[in-house]
């Protein structure tokens, strides 16, 4: 196999590369004066298997952009195949027509990457798993579950809670407070428009002198966590920590996390191009090892689902 690391994701190529036993391909990204993207393979890569981590953050555009030229960079060099390795897939909110006149953008994305050339996605907890509907390559849907719980559970007491921020994440919460032994509760939030602004939160679940562990797919401006866990303690809670797949980190969400109640907040390395210094508060747990085990077995054809018992 070849592994090529994408602007977006040069970091944790690296670390799914030491931990697959390999060295990064060659391969460059040149950024012209006027904004446009120039990406040259540097390595052979004719009859082979080739993945390319890329993830579509910081600045959201460009690195998409950048992913297509990967994919018809090395289908046009004769690879035998391409995986596309998206830890974060942007637009993944953009997931229906929820309004007269709007996009479906994630459905466009599927069709730009399938159009470039790609063989397969892989990537990590969708924010709609629909998502894998809108391709017909395979799309192998990685889950950060295991590795966020192990890195929360020591920080947890005894009796704690799992939350979900909304409704829409219960079923995928429901699963964390299985893994962990703990009961669920969920924080019904209302927005309103296209605001990043929640204007109020109902805690459906007992949670008075409990830690509550929020948990989440991403998280941009850290105003949902926030307003969960004031909730929470306004609720009787004791403690409220968050454990968070993507940290799509908007520049306010750090201060907004300093000032706000949450002691602790977990995160995965998916997203590394940060606009923002992370707070004291924030931890990083790296998915690398996730992903490397997930190309070993696409590549020596083995089974994706065992990794994932509690989803089977």
């Amino acid at each position: 196999m070849l592994l090529f690391a994408g602007s977006g994701s040069r970091r944790l190529a690296g670390r799914i590369a030491a931990a697959l036993g390999i060295s990064v391909a060659a391969g460059e990204t040149l950024r012209f004066s006027e904004g446009n993207l120039f990406v040259r393979v540097l390595t052979n890569v004719r009859g082979r298997h080739t993945y390319v981590v890329q993830t579509t953050a910081f600045p959201a555009n460009d690195t998409f952009m950048e992913l297509l030229f990967w994919i018809d960079a090395l289908k046009r060099a004769s690879a035998a195949s391409v995986t596309a390795v998206v830890p974060y897939f942007s637009y993944a909110k953009g997931d229906k027509k929820d309004e007269p006149r709007v996009s479906i953008r994630a459905r466009v994305c599927a069709d730009a990457i399938e159009a470039a050339g790609a063989d397969r996605l892989v990537t990590m907890d969708l924010h709609a798993p629909q998502i894998q509907g809108f391709f017909r390559v395979p799309v192998d849907d990685l889950y950060a579950l295991p590795i966020l719980c192990d890195a929360v559970r020591p920080l947890l007491p005894e009796g704690f809670v799992v939350v979900a921020p909304d409704a829409g994440f219960a079923k995928k919460a429901r699963r964390y407070a299985s893994h962990l032994g703990a009961p669920l509760v969920i924080a019904d939030k209302v927005r309103d428009g296209h605001e990043e602004k929640v204007t109020s939160v109902e805690i459906i679940g007992e949670v008075r002198d409990r830690t509550a562990l929020i948990v989440d797919d991403f998280t941009i401006s850290a105003s949902t966590l926030n307003a969960a866990a004031e909730a929470l303690l306004e609720r009787g809670a004791r403690a409220v920590l968050a454990a968070v797949t993507h940290a799509v980190f908007a520049p306010s969400s750090m201060a907004r996390l300093d000032a706000g109640p949450i002691e602790t907040l977990v995160v995965t390395d998916t997203v590394e191009n940060q606009p923002v210094e992370f707070s004291p508060k924030v931890r990083v747990v790296s998915v690398a090892p996730l992903f490397a085990e997930a190309i070993r077995r696409i590549h020596h054809r083995e089974s994706i689902s065992v990794l994932f018992p509690e989803w089977r």
